[in-house]
């Protein structure tokens, strides 16, 4: 049986996994970064390029050992080349460029997006495409058409923050803890959602497949800062006020994913919609979406927690190109930030 031996290295996770050509995953490893960049409140892309230097081979050894493998019985080799960190994406290329070199072994190019998606279809255990393809994350807001697993376009996307990233700003202004997600989803749990009337940015454009949180991010500033000075925040916020914040802020958040992808959906003529990345944990989104498609009889693919956030198991999307023939070489290098298209 074929192994491919993937590699994640795009932002603060460190990642390898060995999954065989029927999708089996072999042996999986995933070394978080959260208590590095904890006490900055987000990620500081020299410390998370240090970290995956620091962490990248152990890991690979502890990929391989659970496996139950050796790096000669590897058949293929996937890296994550985009979109990311510049730093953090180069530790990945370089490693997964030698491991291929000396081995002999053929060298795949993995949009790190497009796999987010195909977490799906690894969850699902059957064709997903084509459908339509949302990704959050604490980078990335993304619609895209996607035809096939090698096939994807670029629809729509954030202009500002994205979802992620917005969570973990709401954090850091309610005083809860890094990642922002998480925290907020769970203070949420104990408020009401209509609290407060914050707005839902380009939700009445039609015409748009985008999605922008920074105006969200500023309402919640000012809800906590009150009337008088806006720029000056209160020190300490009743808890029933933080639990209503939150609830507030994540369901408008929500909102805007679940009708802006069911507007995606509907302008594709698609019958399917898959959702990947970190946010798509959040409990509140799956239940909406979950309620919203089956409203409008669509089928839906949520790709489930453990595959949500970065993770190398994803990287099986590289059987696809490989069957495709979409193989790289050595000349292959890093590209950071957003890639828009496929």
């Amino acid at each position: 049986m074929l192994k491919l031996l993937a590699l994640e290295t795009t932002c603060d996770e460190t990642a390898a996994a060995v999954i065989a050509e029927n999708g089996d995953v072999l042996g999986s490893v995933v070394a978080s970064q959260d208590a590095l960049h904890s006490i900055f409140g987000g990620v500081v892309p020299e410390i998370a390029a240090r970290a995956h230097l620091e962490q990248l081979l152990p890991v690979i050894e502890e990929t391989l050992r659970r496996a139950e493998c050796q790096l000669s019985d590897i058949d293929l080799i996937a890296v994550a080349n985009t979109p990311g960190l510049a730093g953090s994406l180069l530790v990945g290329v370089v490693a997964a460029k030698s491991l291929a070199l000396a081995t002999g072994k053929p060298l795949v190019a993995i949009n790190h997006l497009h796999a987010h998606i195909y977490a799906c279809r690894l969850a699902a255990q059957k064709d997903v495409f084509p459908c339509v393809g949302l990704i959050v994350s604490g980078g990335h807001s993304s619609l895209y058409r996607c035809s096939s697993p090698t096939d994807f376009h670029y629809l729509g996307g954030t202009i500002d923050d994205a979802a992620g990233e917005a969570f973990d700003k709401a954090a850091a202004l309610l005083g809860l803890p890094y990642p922002g997600g998480p925290a907020v989803s769970k203070a949420a749990e104990a408020g009401s959602p209509t609290a407060f009337d914050f707005p839902r940015p380009l939700l009445q454009d039609r015409e748009r497949l985008d999605f922008s949180f920074s105006g969200l991010k500023t309402a919640l500033r000012y809800a906590i800062a009150g009337p008088g000075n806006p720029e000056q925040l209160k020190a300490q916020l009743p808890p029933q006020t933080v639990a209503d914040l939150a609830a507030s802020f994540q369901a408008a958040v929500v909102d805007c994913l679940v009708e802006k992808s069911l507007l995606a959906v509907r302008r594709m003529k698609a019958k399917t919609l898959c959702v990947g990345g970190g946010v798509a944990a959040n409990r509140l989104l799956r239940t909406k979406l979950q309620q919203a498609c089956a409203k409008q009889q669509l089928e839906l693919h949520i790709a489930p927690p453990e595959l949500c956030t970065d993770n190398a198991v994803m990287g099986a999307i590289a059987w696809e190109k490989f069957r495709a023939g979409e193989l790289s070489d050595l000349s292959l290098d890093a590209i950071p930030g957003v890639m828009r298209g496929a």
